[in-house]
């Protein structure tokens, strides 16, 4: 639907606009979208001081917006180097079980963070006033959201691998790209309770959350992204 209104609102089938424009070397832009954070989870298996064995999952994904700069170099033609650094806000929601009772328990993780990708973008030949392409890359990821407070904290730092398809619609005075991208990261960004004492650094850790964090082994990042890049 927003691909058919796009064509709406700025399809010109008589005359080209920007003509040329995707042969400069050099260009600027910036992004504004939607995303949904994930996690990939490896449950430990571990069994709690009161004999249960806890297990965590993803409950709800719920919306965040992400906002960023474009700095795109033409390499040859159909294909460009972007570095797009982007800030996220999102929130993720764990939900915990037992094997000996029916109680859940949730924990509501926020993430506060910067995207950091270098992405090789790969356009389709340009039809009048339309184009596709396809993205692929890497990048680093670093989260600013340490509230010592919350049942579980994530690592600061993260890194991933990114890939997505866009469409480029070429108006009067800008090229407007509906962009959807996926990111999967590697890095175990679950900090664990030994770490977590450290950083508190003699403070207060409630000894309740050591169950939730102990359940957990490995916790990898998703995100789901869609953006519209103004260039």
């Amino acid at each position: 639907m927003v691909i058919l209104s796009l064509v709406c609102i700025f399809g010109d089938v008589t005359a080209q606009n920007l003509p040329n424009v995707e042969y400069k070397r050099f260009h600027f832009g910036f992004s504004l979208g939607l995303d949904i954070l994930d996690f990939g989870i490896k449950n430990s298996m571990k069994q709690a001081p009161n004999g249960a064995i806890y297990q965590a999952e993803v409950s709800n994904l719920q919306p965040g917006f992400n906002v960023g700069l474009i700095g795109d170099v033409r390499l040859c033609n159909y294909l460009n180097l972007r570095l797009c650094p982007t800030f996220y806000i999102a929130d993720r929601e764990l939900v915990y079980m037992n094997d000996l009772d029916n109680d859940h328990y949730k924990i509501n993780v926020r993430s506060t963070m910067i995207t950091v990708p270098l992405l090789l973008k790969y356009s389709a030949v340009r039809i009048k006033n339309y184009g596709i392409y396809v993205i692929a890359g890497a990048g680093v990821l670093f989260d600013f959201s340490h509230e010592q407070e919350n049942p579980l904290l994530l690592e600061y730092f993260d890194y991933f691998v990114e890939f997505g398809v866009g469409c480029t619609f070429y108006t009067k005075y800008f090229r407007l790209s509906p962009e959807l991208k996926f990111a999967l990261g590697f890095n175990n960004i679950h900090m664990n309770w030994k770490k977590r004492e450290k950083e508190i650094n003699g403070g207060y850790l409630d000894p309740e959350w050591k169950p939730y964090n102990d359940a957990l082994d490995k916790l990898t990042s998703r995100i789901f992204t869609f953006a519209l890049n103004f260039e």
